[in-house]
């Protein structure tokens, strides 16, 4: 693949890059740029996860050594699965299972976790260095990352250790590219801050969109830290599992949040744009000759139009929604069937003792 072709490869469906020209800089004198996502071991993976296993495929098809970061130390510091490392690491062998099963190529996509890191002095050296080289104030911006706001660090000290240590994690691995959601956002901009300030390595960010939550509702500013209305694990109501059954996924779908003609926080529309075209470069509604006949869009584009001038009703969107998302989660499926011991009641809570 040509360098350009690798930079487009990488750029490709994200939402923010920092910078084009640094990436472009990057591809054109390294031939195996260091890249990196990083996920808390917290629960199951929903559907918004295909955005981000499509981002990792393409990572590695651009040449990139690619590194998933299970950060269990963090997920433990943010309180998930009730800080419990057990159920924190069984989430994270799950995690990489359930991303194998997606399409990520296990042998070219390196796991992770963060008790890798943290087991060295070296790594804590960087943590405080990074947070010398910040302010309290600031820390507490980029709080963000953790799904929480500023005036909840108060609760638990603890919890202003996390950004320092997000953004040492990326010049501990160390990384190219730092890659994740919108809401990594401010993680990513405070380890470029830090690295000018001290003159180490710059590293270069990508972004991805957020998914709507499928009830609607709330705000979505990634760049301000607030995001009620994203997609969340935590809220099971606000997604579909991975694993999921093709009822399941169908039930879920029909009951979600997807006014007539709307674009804008449309979480149906947002699974068309964000997970149907970048996997598939197609998408197909089969609908019965009565209501209009099947439509096949061959980009966002046409599919915008259609949807905004009402040619398209919500049952047939989310109908056709469904049926496009079900052959990419039916992997998941399979294995996690074949393989249960590995899938969500890996981590489930312990049982609750009979009295």
């Amino acid at each position: 693949m040509e360098t350009d072709a690798r930079v487009e490869r990488v750029l490709r469906h994200t939402q923010e890059a920092l910078t084009r020209e640094e990436i472009a800089t990057l591809f054109a004198s390294n031939e195996r740029p260091r890249a990196y996502i990083g996920f808390e071991p917290s629960g199951s993976l929903t559907i918004a996860h295909l955005v981000t296993a499509r981002k990792m495929i393409d990572l590695i098809e651009a040449g990139c050594d690619l590194t998933v970061f299970l950060a269990d130390w963090h997920a433990m510091i943010n309180d998930k699965l009730g800080g419990d490392f057990e159920r924190i690491r069984a989430s994270g062998r799950y995690m990489q299972a359930a991303f194998t099963a997606l399409g990520v190529d296990a042998h070219k996509a390196r796991f992770r976790f963060a008790g890798e890191l943290v087991a060295r002095p070296e790594y804590w050296e960087r943590v405080i260095r990074v947070a010398k080289s910040t302010t309290l104030a600031r820390t507490k911006r980029a709080m963000s990352i953790m799904g929480r706001q500023e005036e909840e660090a108060s609760l638990d000290t603890s919890k202003l250790f996390y950004p320092s240590m997000q953004a040492a994690d990326i010049f501990e691995l160390p990384v190219d590219i730092a890659y994740g959601g919108m809401d990594q956002r401010r993680a990513h901009v405070l380890a470029r801050e830090v690295a000018h300030q001290r003159g180490w390595p710059v590293p270069c960010a990508i972004h991805t969109p957020l998914l709507s939550s499928l009830k609607g509702g709330g705000r979505m500013d990634p760049t301000e830290g607030a995001m009620e209305r994203k997609m969340s694990k935590s809220d099971p109501t606000s997604s579909v599992p991975v694993p999921c059954t093709p009822e399941r996924l169908g039930e879920r779908l029909t009951a979600a949040f997807c006014p007539a003609k709307e674009v804008e926080g449309n979480p149906i529309v947002e699974l068309v744009e964000y997970v149907v075209f970048p996997w598939t470069g197609t998408f197909e509604v089969d609908r019965a000759t009565k209501h209009g006949g099947p439509l096949t869009f061959g980009s966002v584009e046409e599919f915008r139009a259609v949807w905004t001038s009402g040619g398209l009703h919500p049952q047939d969107l989310k109908a056709a929604v469904a049926r496009a998302l079900a052959p990419l989660i039916a992997p998941a499926a399979r294995f996690f069937e074949q393989h249960p011991e590995l899938g969500p009641s890996s981590f489930a809570p312990p049982s609750e003792p009979k009295s």
